[in-house]
């Protein structure tokens, strides 16, 4: 019979003085979430008050869900729950492959040189500021003088508005964050491929696999739980459009596709002051978003092997 071993435990101090220079890694982003993540959520509390300044949130009245019933008997709240989740849905279902392709595609290339040249420049538009890339579009699309429309006109054609046009503001918003961010997020789909055994693509290869088998019987299924657990992630923010780059781009012209949760939350609960209101619809949205994070992650551990939870 083998003797259960006791485990020592080592003394929180020793711990501490062990591991000081991780947790000092660490501290600044721990400290950041707190900060700006989990200590502003006390604040919810304000979308049940009529929130007052002066009484602040222990002298404010209590008035229950009416903030959001008055949001969902608003002629907005339809506009703004679709404008936001076909925005969402569009970035999602053409923005989510493209850097797997790219990463897919790029790893076929056998010259390191040539794969390392152009990983680098996929990944500069992301460090290019949402003001700068916003005003590069308008420089492009400028209907008097913008190559986009110098080339329409010279094919005969007349010239577009394209910031004026509520139906085009959704390809703009959408394509424009592909070109931006697609280098950037392809970063860790070629940190999955890097980890695929290199035997595999041997043994492939002794059976007469090519390039093309390898990749869609060997690459994709090894990276599989990766695409899994991002695109869980991607479901959870279906409804969290940033609102900084539609602020730069929309105008009341395109109010009809553009306007979503978030725009509208920054003008009545900033601009307008009315705290209680905004609260109250950027806290529907953030529940939401919880909600079909835990749907897609119940959906993939039933049908996969994977989950982020």
């Amino acid at each position: 019979m083998t003797k259960n071993k006791t485990v020592k435990k080592i003394p929180v101090g020793k711990l501490i003085k062990r591991d000081r220079y991780l947790i000092l890694m660490v501290a600044p982003c721990v400290l950041y979430f707190l900060i700006f993540h989990y200590a502003p959520m006390v604040w919810n509390i304000v979308a049940f008050q009529d929130y007052n300044v002066r009484r602040g949130i222990l002298g404010s009245s209590w008035i229950g869900l009416e903030n959001f019933k008055r949001f969902f008997e608003s002629p907005y709240a339809f506009r703004l729950i679709r404008n936001t989740f076909l925005l969402s849905f569009m970035d999602l279902l053409m923005g989510f492959p493209v850097p797997i392709l790219f990463a897919l595609l790029l790893n076929e290339v056998k010259k390191n040189w040539v794969k390392r040249t152009v990983q680098t420049f996929s990944y500069l538009p992301h460090f290019i500021s949402v003001v700068v890339v916003v005003g590069m579009m308008k420089i492009f699309l400028s209907p008097t003088d913008g190559i986009v429309n110098l080339a329409i006109q010279a094919l005969g054609g007349n010239p577009i508005n394209f910031f004026s046009e509520a139906k085009i503001f959704r390809w703009l918003y959408v394509f424009s964050n592909i070109w931006q961010n697609f280098g950037w997020d392809s970063i860790i789909y070629f940190a999955a491929i890097s980890g695929v055994n290199p035997e595999l693509y041997e043994a492939a290869i002794v059976d007469g696999a090519g390039r093309w088998k390898k990749m869609f019987f060997i690459t994709l299924p090894c990276i599989a739980p990766t695409i899994i657990v991002l695109l869980i992630m991607r479901i959870g923010w279906l409804l969290s459009v940033g609102f900084e780059k539609i602020i730069l781009m929309y105008n009341e012209a395109t109010y009809e596709t553009a306007d979503v949760i978030s725009t509208y939350v920054y003008r009545v609960g900033l601009l307008n002051s009315d705290f209680s209101y905004g609260t109250a619809i950027g806290l529907f949205n953030c529940i939401v978003s919880l909600v079909l994070i835990i749907l897609a992650n119940g959906l993939s551990r039933r049908f996969s092997d994977t989950s982020l939870f």
